[in-house]
């Protein structure tokens, strides 16, 4: 199945999956330390691996977040990972494959795109554990996961996206915010409704007219590159939001924002950018000074933990959903736009939160419809 058609049946078929398997949800992933892990130390044969999507692990977003997820349980537990990049959904099947061939007995899968090839993977090698990163891996939409050796680890991203929403439409003078994806799967398009969503609560509570470029909230539809390659097309995106005045921009997509940052930096003009998946404040300084904020997902701290449970001999394939509440989705802090913002808007925010997560500021997205 192509990932054009995944998405497609997904439409109508995703939300009630989620729904179903998140009802008995794990608790939030917590840092396994280096010491205990290395104490305990791993089971006999233990080798844990991982396979990325397009971007590779570099990519200062969910791939690199990953990889530095595997890497400290690994560390910890005293083992060695192997990796293997992907560049195309043509290599996702065979990387797995690659990784099956040199017996390794736990694979860590990065992003919604590889689900299928994982499924199919993990039912035909049912000794091998596996661990999906943004995807539940219901391929036959029955509302369980595929097999009962995948771990799903998904975020409602939706949360803290709707957060920086409502500090978008606060810093902004222009009246005018803009977004942008690489492709619209729901890992994707859940960012950019629920940043639409804390605009449009902005509005309402302000009496405010903030506009939301990018993102048709009542077709589910906007801007989107195509891919996750900052190359010309993510260029020409960001070119044609800027183009139309906005002051704040949320490209969603691992390293389509630095196309995005070259386009701020050419247009002369005080433009905020928001990054995802990690503080790209930490992860990428070059592009600091640009930063009104990062929507956080703890990537990095689930992969951590199902390692670490899988290398003593614990793997457990209870799904994980990362919330405001449980810390596994968050806003990064202000950085070097703390004195730039309204002095108010932390304490909204803290507010906001607060009605997020005992449900009296309804936040809606593919994973609670």
């Amino acid at each position: 199945m192509t990932i054009s058609t995944r998405k497609r049946l997904l439409g109508g078929l995703v939300a009630t999956s989620v729904v179903a398997l998140l009802a008995g949800c794990a608790s939030a992933p917590t840092p396994t330390s280096t010491e205990s892990g290395a104490a305990g130390g791993a089971i006999d044969g233990f080798k844990p691996c991982m396979v990325s999507d397009a971007g590779g692990f570099d990519d200062k977003s969910f791939n690199q977040l990953g990889f530095e997820g595997l890497n400290a349980a690994a560390d910890a537990l005293g083992v060695e990972p192997v990796t293997v990049q992907s560049n195309s959904e043509s290599d996702f099947a065979p990387n797995i494959t690659s990784l099956l061939d040199q017996n390794c007995t736990l694979i860590v899968t990065v992003g919604f795109a590889l689900a299928s090839a994982a499924g199919e993977a993990a039912i035909a090698n049912p000794d091998v554990e596996f661990v999906s990163i943004d995807d539940v891996v219901d391929n036959d939409f029955d509302g369980k996961t595929d097999a009962d050796n995948i771990k799903p680890i998904v975020f409602d991203t939706s949360q803290a996206a709707f957060l920086a929403g409502y500090a978008a439409a606060s810093f902004s003078e222009a009246k005018k915010v803009g977004t942008f994806g690489g492709m619209n799967f729901p890992t994707v398009s859940i960012f950019m409704d629920g940043f639409a969503q804390g605009v449009a609560y902005w509005n309402e509570v302000k009496g405010d007219t903030v506009q939301v470029l990018g993102w048709d909230t009542a077709a589910q539809d906007g801007v989107f590159t195509g891919g996750f390659d900052a190359n010309q097309d993510a260029i020409n995106a960001a070119q044609g939001l800027v183009d139309q005045g906005v002051d704040v921009l949320l490209p969603v997509g691992g390293p389509i924002y630095q196309s995005a940052a070259s386009v701020i930096r050419d247009s002369g003009r005080e433009i905020a950018l928001i990054g995802v998946d990690a503080d790209v404040f930490e992860t990428d300084p070059t592009v600091g000074d640009l930063l009104l904020t990062s929507i956080r997902k703890g990537i990095d701290v689930g992969v951590n933990e199902a390692v670490t449970a899988a290398g003593m001999g614990e793997f457990d394939n209870t799904p994980f959903v990362g919330t405001l509440e449980n810390e596994g989705v968050g806003l990064a802090p202000f950085h070097d736009f703390a004195d730039k913002v309204s002095p108010d808007l932390q304490a909204e925010l803290d507010d906001i939160t607060a009605g997020i997560i005992d449900g009296s500021i309804p936040v809606t997205s593919y994973l609670n419809k």
